[in-house]
């Protein structure tokens, strides 16, 4: 089968930082389903891996953590799906990647592909989704029910994958969503997945908040370097109120700063779940079937911002470079194999 994957870190302007290659066919056993690759798309995750992981224990490695595409066999304790069936998923970031023309996946961080998004569409989703929803629902605790309704959520790095599909559930939980967003294209992608307010992150924050009438808001999640906020996040939350990022810190950070306003802090990884097993693995599969339902009812939108060509190790360069530039909105996807 057609496979791209990397067998040393390289800049991605090295035609050899990704390579087209044949790979064996696997073959699903136990909880795996084995699928046929219809649409995947990059995230951050895929260049940093490529970066500053390398192979490790797999040979060439193959990349890729969000796919769609079409059950063609299970393993014998599969009950979820069956040959044939449309899916989408993010994988895990222990095992190889999505971009070969098949994928070996555990069906339990699995879900059923939304029958109203291509393959393109949903493929975009699955990594930002489950960031975005376990983010909002498990680590801010926002409840999905409305009854954290009129609550503010305040957003660094809202135009991005996650920005954008936290954005939408955030509104759809009542809460009032600020981003932040420097450049007239990242506003305008903000606003368009329903911020009711976008804030220029290069400029004075907790001078526009107080202008804006919010000189301290409840909830903050991070989808850019925690570094620069920090210190900030600890000033402008409110009391109780509860911080997330998706970034790592590079400098130590002083929690004792929480202290006084019983603020929380927590960090969230998607691949946790799958990493360790944990016995709530499956919650990854319902996530990902409710929210189909949401997009299939119209109340989500799929976040794909630009189809780069057919999978292959050239398009997968240029999106690679293009996410590396740190300037992309929403979801960038490859389709079909060429």
């Amino acid at each position: 089968m057609k496979a791209v994957g990397f067998t040393r870190s390289l800049p991605i302007s090295d035609p050899e930082s990704l390579l087209d290659f044949d790979a064996p066919m696997p073959a699903a056993s136990g909880h795996d389903l084995l699928v046929e690759v219809k649409a995947v798309s990059v995230n951050p995750v895929d260049y940093r891996v490529r970066r500053d992981m390398g192979p490790a224990n797999l040979g060439t490695r193959i990349l890729g953590y969000d796919a769609a595409g079409i059950v063609t066999a299970v393993g014998a304790d599969c009950r979820l799906f069956k040959p044939g069936d449309e899916v989408y998923y993010a994988g895990e970031l222990t095992r190889q990647g999505s971009n070969s023309q098949f994928q070996l996946v555990d069906e339990r961080i699995v879900g059923a592909k939304p029958r109203k998004l291509s393959f393109a569409d949903a493929a975009a989703m699955p990594l930002t989704l489950i960031t975005a929803w376990e983010a909002l629902h498990v680590q801010l605790r926002v409840r999905p029910d409305g009854s954290d309704a009129g609550r503010t959520l305040l957003i660094l790095g809202g135009a991005g994958g996650v920005g954008c599909i936290t954005t939408q559930l955030a509104k759809l939980a009542g809460l009032k969503v600020i981003s932040t967003a420097s450049r007239a294209e990242s506003v305008a992608q903000c606003k368009r997945f329903g911020a009711d307010l976008v804030l220029d992150h290069k400029l004075d924050l907790k001078a526009q908040l107080a202008d804006a009438g919010h000189p301290t808001v409840d909830l903050i999640f991070s989808c850019a370097e925690l570094d620069a906020y920090f210190k900030l996040a600890t000033e402008i939350l409110a009391p109780f109120g509860g911080l997330c990022t998706i970034v790592a810190p590079n400098t130590p950070v002083d929690l004792r700063l929480f202290m006084i306003k019983a603020l929380r802090y927590s960090h969230e990884f998607m691949f946790t779940r799958s990493m360790f097993r944990t016995p709530d693995m499956i919650e990854q599969h319902r996530l990902l079937d409710a929210a189909a339902a949401m997009f299939d009812r119209g109340v989500l939108t799929s976040t794909r911002s630009q189809t780069v060509g057919t999978i292959n190790a050239a398009n997968l360069r240029k999106a690679h470079a293009q996410l590396e530039s740190t300037h992309t909105l929403g979801k960038l996807v490859l389709e079909g194999w060429g």
